[in-house]
């Protein structure tokens, strides 16, 4: 048997196609009686819209492409959730592709996405060289999340409040009696943001001179090497802000190491509330940074931009909040162990 055609479904529901589209499409110029009819038919003859072909009538794929600078990086599972759910709801399918890979084949990041003609393009995270992203958005939406880099006119960038959020962890580790604070830095805009940040803070308090910054690659090992040299200074500090969970997670491997306790020793606060932070025997102090919501206001910045292309580009941030666990305490007190609630 032949599969069923919208001629079918309009014939079962008695309407005519291009209602039968309508409904489809989602529309809401469509009465709900004759709604319901479209679908009860569709339903009844196991009707299933032939995208292939509604991609061709409406010049659309209905697919968005997101690029991805790092796999590997936990923040961005919540990213990709929040993005997806309204993606997902207004009828379009992610195509992810791995940046890093890309360049280490020689090919730019885009490519991909150009050739299979998506919608438009999500870039999430850091990516070097964002001038390659001036040709794409001469060709299609492009929204950049979860990073702050300069961008092309009429690019949106959608990211947590970093400078907020550094300024968070600073203050609760200097309000906690620290005052020798070392910071973890990272590379990129967001790594910039969160290290000024941080210096600042100290700078206001009157603890510039207890303030110390070790660059990182933003990886756990990176996060181990560095808190292995600050805790070899002959002053070593009582705290440390890693930027990001992996980095702080490599903070307490090496102060488990070196025989430290956390937090009496050494309070250790990471950033982007991943659910490796949350894990009951490292519940790592962290700054939420509304991963999710970023997600979901950068689908609908990219949503924006295809239902009314052109205009300038937005900056939009989402607060971030810090969430106090185990691993951050007065400096030299012990602390009890917060109960499992699970």
């Amino acid at each position: 048997m032949r599969p069923p055609t919208i001629r079918d479904v309009a014939a079962r529901a008695g309407v005519s196609k291009s209602l039968v589209s309508l409904v489809l499409r989602g529309s809401g110029q469509v009465r709900p009686e004759k709604r319901e009819a479209v679908l009860r038919a569709a339903r009844e003859l196991g009707y299933r819209p032939n995208a292939a072909a509604r991609s061709l009538s409406e010049r659309r794929s209905g697919t968005v492409g997101v690029l991805l600078n790092d796999l590997r990086n936990p923040w961005f599972v919540d990213l990709l959730d929040g993005l997806n759910s309204l993606l997902h709801a207004s009828g379009l399918r992610m195509l992810l592709a791995d940046a890093r890979l890309n360049r280490r084949t020689g090919q730019d990041p885009a490519d991909p996405f150009l050739e299979l003609g998506v919608d438009g393009l999500v870039v999430v995270g850091t990516l070097p060289g964002p001038a390659a992203l001036e040709a794409v958005a001469e060709r299609m939406p492009v929204v950049l999340a979860g990073a702050r880099e300069a961008v092309p006119p009429g690019v949106d960038v959608v990211a947590g409040d970093d400078e907020h959020g550094a300024r968070l962890v600073t203050e609760h580790l200097i309000g906690l009696g620290h005052r020798r604070i070392a910071h973890i830095a990272g590379y990129g805009a967001v790594g910039e943001l969160r290290r000024r940040s941080f210096e600042a803070a100290m700078h206001r308090h009157g603890l510039a001179a207890g303030a110390v910054v070790e660059n990182t690659d933003m990886t756990e090992e990176g996060g181990y090497r560095a808190t292995v040299r600050l805790l070899n200074r002959p002053e070593r500090p009582t705290a440390v802000f890693a930027v990001n969970d992996i980095t702080g997670v490599g903070a307490l491997s090496a102060a488990e190491e070196l025989g430290l306790r956390i937090p009496r020793d050494l309070s250790v606060v990471g950033y982007d509330n991943t659910g490796i932070s949350r894990l009951r025997h490292l519940w790592l102090t962290t700054v939420d940074n509304a991963s999710h919501e970023v997600g979901r206001r950068a689908a609908r910045c990219l949503l924006d931009r295809l239902e009314t292309p052109g205009g300038a580009g937005e900056l939009l941030l989402a607060a971030p909040t810090l969430e106090i666990r185990g691993t951050s305490g007065p400096p030299g007190r012990r602390l009890r162990t917060p109960a499992s609630t699970g």
